[in-house]
């Protein structure tokens, strides 16, 4: 019978991702309802070194999946395994992260299985045995409770929505699953890295953006200024990027990533509607902006009616004075 949770785990550069972590905390406060306990599956080739890691953060049992094919990410290549690691764990939840891989393998994961899935989840808990998924709809403007039918449920989780899990320093059992993958029907070739390196949008805790207001590609630079000061990523709304002031990869909003930091600052954004719809779960929202009627402002919790140019400057040396406190 189906019974606990198992987390898909995500990695990158030899490290598991935060959103990883974050899924078994959620994991482990849901395990015992569901019967059972908590399991993850990590993919690729060389991971079985980062199996003991997921065992710290509490993860009673490891599925490694490891193959040539899996070096590189592939929607179907992943979807097969997390496929054969489900139905070896037999688990009445799969947890997997609503990131830029997790959205693209988990409707693939999930028809794979057999089963339904609530996507970009805010909270997920049990109800009489049964799993109760809660997600934003209508560009978040509303939340909508979706019951899971079919089994396992599945579910993809907003990053920083839980905390991560706190390590409790145990070894999880490493379980070596064979999917029979030996190709894959797409293969990356080439992979060129964008951005500075820092910490990727969907998992950053304080985001910086700017709008068509910031005018030019070059005036970005005082956001990063401001960035590197309290330790935040620079984002852009939509219409910066079509504006060609940012890249695409650093784009918020409907059609860029959605987001949800412990502190979002918008700079020159007007707050479109579908701008909001990525980032209105941010715990705070600082706006500024010269146009006193923006739309932004009525959901940012501190507003501040100004020209962006003089603001910023004076916001980057006042938080150095009392960062270095």
């Amino acid at each position: 019978m189906a019974s606990g949770v198992l987390i898909v785990a995500e990695h990158r550069e030899g490290k598991i991702r935060k959103i990883s972590l974050e899924l078994l905390g959620l994991g482990k406060k849901l395990a015992g309802n569901l019967g059972g306990g908590l399991s993850a599956v990590i993919i690729g080739k060389g991971v079985e070194g980062l199996a003991a890691e997921l065992g710290k953060f509490g993860a009673e049992k490891v599925f490694v999946v490891e193959a040539d094919a899996l070096s590189t990410y592939s929607a179907d290549g992943y979807a097969a395994a997390v496929a054969a690691a489900a139905k070896q764990a037999d688990p009445a939840l799969i947890l997997i992260g609503s990131s830029s891989q997790g959205k693209d393998l988990a409707p693939r994961a999930a028809a794979k299985i057999g089963t339904g899935l609530a996507s970009d989840c805010v909270d997920v808990m049990v109800d009489g045995g049964k799993v109760v998924c809660k997600r934003p709809v209508y560009s978040g403007k509303c939340f909508a409770k979706t019951v899971a039918v079919a089994s396992p449920a599945m579910a993809s989780i907003r990053p920083n929505v839980f905390p991560a899990a706190e390590a409790v320093n145990a070894a999880g059992a490493v379980v070596k699953v064979d999917a029979g993958i030996s190709a894959v029907k797409a293969k990356v070739k080439e992979v060129h890295a964008a951005g500075s390196g820092g910490v990727d949008l969907t998992e950053a805790e304080r985001i910086v953006s700017g709008g068509r207001g910031m005018k030019a590609k070059e005036k970005f630079k005082i956001l990063d200024d401001l960035a590197k000061v309290i330790g935040a990523t620079v984002g852009a709304s939509r219409a910066a990027v079509d504006s060609g002031y940012a890249d695409v990869s650093s784009q918020v909003g409907q059609t860029g990533k959605v987001v949800n930091p412990t502190l979002y600052i918008a700079f020159g954004i007007s707050g479109a509607i579908q701008h909001l719809a990525g980032m209105r779960t941010s715990k705070v929202i600082v706006a500024v902006n010269k146009d006193p009627e923006a739309p932004i402002f009525q959901k940012a919790d501190y507003g501040i009616v100004d020209d962006l140019f003089k603001v910023v400057p004076i916001m980057t040396e006042e938080l150095k004075k009392m960062l270095a406190e």
